[in-house]
């Protein structure tokens, strides 16, 4: 009976440190991915293309450039295409109009 004890401690001892291990790896590993797309996106370079055809070309970049720092993404071409990038279109002001152009 002694030996079955010490036998499930151990086991168990073991599945523990396997999951602190795969998790704390895991962790590292999605923090290096996020971290990596972060460092991707050329936010100046896409809020250029978005706002070229703008009337208020320094309002557009301001307001694109703030959107593309807190979502990390900026949608296609210079209108629309909100369904690319899901938290740029639901970004709003205070007013309850669309924050990001």
């Amino acid at each position: 009976m002694m030996i079955s004890k010490s036998a499930f401690i151990l086991v168990f001892v073991a599945l523990l440190v396997l999951e602190l291990i795969s998790s704390s790896t895991g962790t590292l590993h999605t923090s290096g991915a996020l971290e990596s797309s972060l460092q991707d996106i050329d936010c100046g370079g896409k809020c250029r293309v978005r706002c070229s055809k703008a009337s208020r070309t320094n309002m557009c970049l301001r307001a694109c450039g703030t959107c593309c720092e807190r979502c990390h993404c900026v949608p296609p071409g210079t209108y629309g295409n909100y369904d690319t990038c899901s938290c740029y279109a639901n970004m709003k002001t205070h007013e309850g109009r669309r924050k990001c152009p």
